[in-house]
């Protein structure tokens, strides 16, 4: 594997995603030099020693080396710690500080951290107003309070939870804006799908609002304080919006799904003037569907 070149603040990046049934690196130049074949996913993870945690199928985590592209370490939640028997699946996962691991089962409802051996450390229900296995959950962050925030994309809301008592201690119903649900995955559709939520700096949250086809930042007390909306970047329109990193110069990078040939799977974006400073356009080779990347050549810490 090439090994992390000198670093950078904006684009282009280097970077890890899938899509077409494959999960690549892609240089700063937009080529490929690593690949292995590889389903769908919704969460990555790059760790610290290079290795890459990835979803692999509906309910297992996978840590794989990248030098022999081998599955060094993983983890069914299916079958683990009583699931066996239950249609289980895990949209969101987080390696911790301490090595343990970070589980949202959806199907279960819960979210566990587990050790490298499988052992359950912690567990806590989910608050669920429409369970579903496939939709309970989209991507779940650990805070650095260490309270977890969740996107229940089916229930269309964030919640953060108190990481000790379990505690819904915010939450946030993701708004309609005036419309009308309309089914599909594409720029024609819409709703309140939540994907992913960050906890800024400033104590806001900038949640990207999946078939919502925008990102919104959302103060404390609930009050819509930036957003961009599916037709908002000239020439680029918004889809599924999903993935989001905010980079140590306070840009935001946006994964953009289901948006069709011509429109990018990641944009660049300085929320200040909300101008376009970078954008990864590869549907050719990546298709319609990489709801998750992340990026690999910045220095200094990015949320995400």
């Amino acid at each position: 594997m090439v090994a992390i070149p000198s670093l950078a603040i904006a684009g282009p990046f280097r970077l890890v995603i899938q899509g077409n049934n494959k999960l690549a690196i892609v240089d700063t130049d937009g080529k490929i030099e690593w690949e292995v074949p590889w389903g769908g996913i919704h969460d990555i993870h790059v760790l610290d020693n290079g290795h890459i945690m990835v979803q692999q199928g509906g309910a297992k985590i996978a840590e794989i080396d990248p030098e022999t592209k081998k599955v060094v370490w993983s983890y069914d939640s299916a079958k683990m710690n009583g699931n066996a028997g239950k249609r289980i699946e895990v949209h969101a996962f987080q390696p911790l500080e301490n090595g343990n691991v970070m589980i949202a089962e959806s199907g279960a409802g819960r979210i566990i951290e587990i050790t490298r051996d499988g052992k359950i450390v912690k567990k806590m229900p989910l608050k669920l107003n429409n369970p579903h296995p496939h939709s309970d959950t989209r991507l779940v962050r650990k805070l650095e309070n260490g309270n977890y925030l969740v996107a229940h994309e089916n229930d269309g809301v964030i919640r953060e939870y108190d990481g000790e008592s379990g505690k819904v201690v915010w939450e946030y119903e993701v708004p309609m804006f005036d419309q009308e649900a309309r089914n599909g995955h594409g720029p024609e559709a819409f709703g309140n799908k939540a994907f992913a939520a960050i906890r800024l700096k400033n104590g806001n949250t900038l949640i990207a609002t999946g078939n919502g086809h925008s990102v919104i930042e959302v103060t404390p007390e609930k009050e819509v304080v930036w957003k961009i909306a599916q037709n908002d970047l000239p020439g680029i329109t918004l889809a599924w919006v999903t993935t989001l990193e905010v980079l140590p110069n306070g840009h935001y990078v946006i994964g953009n799904c289901h948006a069709g040939p011509g429109n990018p799977l990641l944009v660049e974006v300085d929320p200040k003037t909300k101008k376009v400073v970078w954008q990864f356009d590869q549907y050719d080779v990546f298709g319609n569907s990489a709801p998750n990347s992340q990026l690999l050549s910045v220095e200094g810490d990015v949320l995400r």
